[in-house]
Formats: structure tokens, C-alpha cells, sequence
């Protein structure tokens, strides 16, 4: 223990190797669950299991990607964001074994808890494209989904005036499914601006069927695509590039048929494919998509009830958003101490996500939406239409909701995402 009684944020866990509630996962919503946690009891043991010493907003890397905000804008050191009352085991979970309640990390260590939540997020499968990892970051090959290249997508985007521009989605699930059209939407606005968008040839190549999931958001979406002159190409996915000869070859779907095709491109945005941690799915605690496998509602593991799983690495089908992690952590918070005292579950989820999607710089769509496509706003329509663009909701994404990330939801205060107690009206 610290000279002040706090728990001593630590490498080992030579301290104290058992723990009322263990979290493997310090992103987003690891630490928005645990802050919550202690807002409601101070007085339990908990760990968190992260390996990371550098922890990202990763949210504004689509705003980094359009030259708004600056890489450092999005970064913070781990150690200054787990929480003063938890102790943090530097290390990365390898194995569950929750017959023994017991997670076993890389190092060797084998950490005890009464109440098991788990949260390392979701895995970006850059190795799925033939080509893709070696061709990144040069030729006019890059991502907002890694921290060192959305400025690359800023500088593409600024350098380029006239020619082909590529922006990929590949098929779900994937984090923030609307990221890899803002990455087009924003690139095309400041081409449009410049004078020069007629030169560039927009080409989107989405796996899926439909431009969003939702439908009422389809609308004013395709009105951009319209003005921007965006080729849409659906059920068409990226499986190959060759960024010297800037070639990438997609799997372009025909009705029953498959073809490959060939694009050139003088800059593409590739969005990689993703999955659930190799270590969640090949554990007892994974679904059979992989990803852990909890209720939709309580997000309690469906076999032991002393597991709970949020944000991108749980089953639940709710849109892989960190809105989505800040909604679920004050509900698995109430939870996993209902669970410390041998009660059942207490509050419920309701699938609720939130896509800002950047449609024109100043300019936002805020798509919000839970279990079903059912719209769930935030706000009144005479403030902020969500199926919109509106000039409000740029502010809430520019200005707002970066501080109520570090300042609000990292800290456990849960401005406007009380959790719903089951049985409530």
C-alpha cells in the first residue's frame, strides 16, 4: 500500500494478487468503469490489467485525419488516467480461467477476482489485405484508424489536386462504422472548398449493402454523397494492395457471382478488417463470433454470472462506439457490485450508440440509435435534428465532447448516461 492508503499503481502484482473486481482493459471503457465504480464504493479492491503506457482519444483521429485537431490533441499517459484507487498490473491478459476466477496475463501472473469484467477492445486485422502493412503510410496509402497516420491522411489530402481518391469500409463488425465515409465526406469538403473536388475522382467501396445501418440517416447522407459526386460502390471489399504500383484489388459481388477488380488510386483510405482479441476468442469466455459473450441487456456473461464484458470486445450488437462504452460503463458498473453482494443484475442497456458523422467541416450528422435502428436522441429536435446536418452538433463533437471525455466520462461522471435500473419505467 501507498504511504497515503491508496492501492499502488504497479508493473507486478506482487502487492496483492486478488482483487473484489479485476478489469482487463484500460481504454475507454476499462476506465469509465472503474472511475464509476469507485464513485459508488471506495472501499473495494480492483484492478486494472493493461499493458499500454500511452492512451488515445481515438475518436478525434477521424478530426487529426481532416487537419482539425493535432495527434498530441488526442494522447494522455495511461498513468495519469487509472484511477488513484486501482491498481494497475502493467501487463497484457493472455488466458481466462473462470472456473477459478482467475486471468493469467503474458508475464505469468495469476490474478484472483470475485468479479471479472473484460473490455480490451477489438482488433484491427491489418494482415487480412494482401500487401496493406507494408504499403502503409507511404505512396498515398493510409488510415485514421492508427494515431501516427491520420496526419498522413491531412498532408494526402492537402497535397492532392487533381486525380483518384479511395475511401474502403470492410465488413462488420467494425468500430465507429461510420469513420470510414467521414474520412470521405471531410477529404471531399476541403477539396470543394479549394475549388478543385471536379478534378478528383471519390470512389467508395463499402462491403456492406447499404450506406449506414440505419435508415433514416440514409437520406441527408446521400445528399453529400451526391454533391461530392461520390462513386458508391457496395458489396465491393478490399482484399489487396500494391502500394508502388498503386493498385488495389477489391472482391466485387454481382449477384451470385464474385469478381476481382483492379482500381488505381492516387491516395486511398483503407479502414482494416476487425475481430475480437485472438485472446478473448480463443478463451471459454467467446461467443461464437469470438467476441465475449454477455446478454444485450445486463452485458453479464451468458455462462458465469460473476463475468461482465463492455465495449468493442463484448457480443452485444450494439454499434461499436465509444458513446456506446460510456453508456454501457455506468451499467456494468451498478452491476458488478450488485454481483460482489450475490444479487442479480440491476440496471439494463439499451443498445444506445452515438456516429457524429462529419458530413462538411462544420457540419455534423449526429446519428444516435439503439438495439433495432431505434432513434434515441440526445436532444430536442428544435435543437439538434439528428437526421440533420447541424452546425450544434459540430460544436459537441469540435469542442465538447473531447473534455467530457477526460474530464466526464474517464472520471466516472455520468452526465446524461445515468444507468436505467431494470424495472423502471
Amino acid at each position: 500500500m501507498a504511504s497515503d492508503g491508496k492501492i499502488m499503481k504497479s508493473g507486478t502484482a506482487k502487492e496483492q494478487s486478488r482483487f473484489n473486481i479485476v478489469i482487463v482493459g484500460g481504454g475507454s471503457a476499462g476506465i469509465a468503469t472503474a472511475s464509476s465504480i469507485f464513485r459508488r464504493n471506495k472501499k473495494i479492491s480492483l484492478a486494472i490489467i493493461e499493458p499500454s503506457d500511452v492512451h488515445y482519444y481515438q475518436p478525434g483521429w477521424t478530426m487529426v485525419g481532416g487537419g482539425i485537431f493535432s495527434v498530441d490533441f488526442t494522447r494522455r499517459e495511461e498513468k495519469c488516467l487509472i484511477p488513484d484507487r486501482a491498481q494497475w498490473i502493467k501487463a497484457a491478459a493472455e488466458t481466462f480461467d473462470p472456473d477459478n476466477n482467475l486471468v493469467v496475463t503474458a508475464d505469468g501472473q495469476q490474478i484472483g477476482y470475485d468479479v471479472l469484467i473484460v473490455c480490451p477492445g477489438i482488433k484491427l486485422d491489418w494482415k487480412a489485405i494482401e500487401g496493406l502493412p507494408e504499403a502503409l503510410g507511404k505512396n498515398g496509402v493510409t488510415s485514421n484508424y492508427r494515431h501516427d497516420l491520420a496526419p498522413y491522411t491531412n498532408q494526402l489530402v492537402e497535397d492532392l489536386a487533381k486525380g483518384r481518391a479511395l475511401f474502403t469500409q470492410p465488413p462488420m463488425p467494425i468500430k465507429c462504422a461510420g469513420a470510414p465515409q467521414k474520412a470521405m465526406y471531410l477529404s471531399c469538403s476541403r477539396w470543394e472548398k479549394a475549388g478543385i473536388l471536379n478534378n478528383i475522382d471519390v470512389q467508395f467501396h463499402n462491403s456492406g449493402g447499404v450506406l449506414f445501418g440505419v435508415k433514416e440517416y440514409v437520406p441527408p447522407l446521400m445528399e453529400y454523397v451526391e454533391r461530392y459526386d461520390a462513386h458508391l460502390n457496395f458489396e465491393s471489399t478490399l482484399v489487396a494492395i500494391d502500394g508502388e504500383a498503386k493498385i488495389a484489388t477489391f472482391e466485387q459481388k454481382d449477384g451470385d457471382k464474385t469478381e476481382r477488380v483492379q482500381e488505381a488510386f492516387d491516395m486511398i483510405h483503407v479502414v482494416p478488417p476487425q475481430c475480437a482479441p485472438d485472446f478473448i476468442r480463443s478463451s471459454p469466455l467467446a461467443a461464437d463470433n469470438g467476441f465475449v459473450d454477455v446478454d444485450q441487456a445486463t452485458l453479464r456473461h451468458m455462462k458465469y454470472p460473476n463475468i461482465y464484458s463492455l465495449g468493442d470486445a463484448c457480443s452485444a450488437p450494439n454499434a461499436k462506439t465509444m458513446a456506446a462504452a460510456r453508456k454501457q460503463a455506468p451499467v456494468v458498473a451498478v452491476n458488478a457490485l450488485a454481483a460482489l453482494e450475490g444479487k442479480p443484475p440491476a440496471a439494463d442497456y439499451d443498445g444506445y450508440g452515438s456516429c457524429p458523422l462529419t458530413v462538411e467541416s462544420g457540419k455534423i450528422i449526429l446519428a444516435e440509435f439503439g438495439y433495432g435502428g431505434k432513434l434515441l436522441p440526445s436532444f430536442p429536435t428544435w435543437l439538434i435534428d439528428g437526421t440533420q446536418p447541424s452546425r450544434l452538433a459540430w460544436l459537441l463533437k469540435d469542442t465538447i465532447l473531447p473534455p467530457v471525455y477526460w474530464h466526464g466520462m474517464l472520471k466516472g461522471r455520468e452526465w446524461m448516461v445515468k444507468p436505467h435500473q431494470i424495472g423502471a419505467n
